[in-house]
């Protein structure tokens, strides 16, 4: 099959790239800064809540063994939040000699296969480490008072309430994004369409999209897996032979991690070319932290780029 060829979009527009970026990091961050706050303020209540019930189930952390971490694994996550420092899945499974496998499951709530002795050498390194200061009803093997609850609570809370709201503001941004490609191709009279009625993603029909696609690739000779694709757009004059447009969706707060990442969406085309040819258009959809250092890479890659403060680009491939 072939796909309908275009002129790139931003890819060789290296004038713009800078201006470009800066847009960018406003657009991301004039939302973040409205999104992020309240997002904030509700995972902290949330953590607390959590923390008051893990206090709740395990007599303020004095009664901890196998059986209740067997009935209450969520406990988990929240007895890390309590040692000092706060210990990280794979530093307590390293720790305590287990698989990090069986912390994520527990963690989970996922079935996994583990012993009591397991779950009693996770618990002695907890103990070992609890935040005794935070916490001197365990030092004094006293009850605890009130106001000690009250605010061992607020500050478990807040250590629990990063790892509750980074993964909020991240699904967010990809609902955004979303959200955003979809009004767009909408307004063009473009229609959704259901990935378990695809059964081969070249034959999507023309003026249709669709989210989160699973398209086979081959790995070798004999293997073979499916790799997510955030967004196909099949064109409104599309012809037969034609492959949908592929869209990857990328939002970032920051500089760092882009360019640590930036060699995934290169594997992702390589795949992607290696099993359905040359012809395959794949272009990222990007918000937030993206420097030319990012963009160079990409462009060298044959990779193009549509910006989320400037989305009428996706007219340029086409759309």
């Amino acid at each position: 099959m072939n796909a309908m060829r275009h002129a790139p979009i931003n890819r060789c527009n290296t004038g713009r790239w800078k201006a470009d970026s800066k847009e960018s990091v406003l657009f991301y961050n004039d939302w973040f800064l409205r999104f992020a706050p309240q997002t904030y303020v509700q995972s902290r209540i949330a953590a607390i809540e959590k923390v008051e019930a893990a206090f709740a189930k395990t007599n303020s952390f004095r009664k901890l063994d196998a059986s209740l971490l067997h009935a209450q694994p969520d406990v988990l996550p929240i007895l890390r939040m309590a040692t000092i420092p706060p210990l990280a899945r794979d530093r307590l499974a390293g720790l305590a000699d287990v698989p990090k496998a069986l912390v994520k499951s527990l963690e989970e709530g996922r079935a996994c296969r583990c012993t009591n002795a397991d779950l009693e050498r996770l618990l002695e390194i907890i103990r070992r480490l609890f935040d005794k200061d935070l916490m001197p009803w365990l030092k004094a093997q006293l009850k605890p008072k009130k106001r000690e609850l009250f605010l061992a609570s607020a500050i478990i809370g807040d250590r629990v309430c990063g790892t509750l709201a980074d993964p909020l503001i991240r699904n967010e941004q990809e609902r955004r994004q979303l959200r955003n490609i979809s009004d767009f191709l909408t307004e063009r009279a473009y229609s959704p369409a259901d990935t378990r009625d695809i059964s081969d993603w070249r034959a999507m029909r023309p003026g249709t999209f669709a989210y989160h696609l699973n398209i086979p690739v081959k790995l070798g000779r004999r293997q073979s897996v499916k790799i997510p694709v955030d967004v196909a757009i099949m064109r409104k004059n599309a012809k037969a032979g034609d492959m949908p447009l592929l869209v990857e969706c990328k939002s970032a707060g920051d500089f760092t991690n882009t360019n640590k990442r930036r060699k995934e969406e290169a594997a992702k085309l390589e795949q992607l070319k290696a099993t359905y040819g040359g012809a395959v258009e794949f272009v990222l959809f990007l918000c937030g932290y993206f420097d030319s250092g990012y963009l160079g890479y990409e462009a060298a890659e044959g990779i193009d780029w549509v910006w989320e403060h400037r989305i009428s680009d996706l007219e340029k491939a086409g759309v």
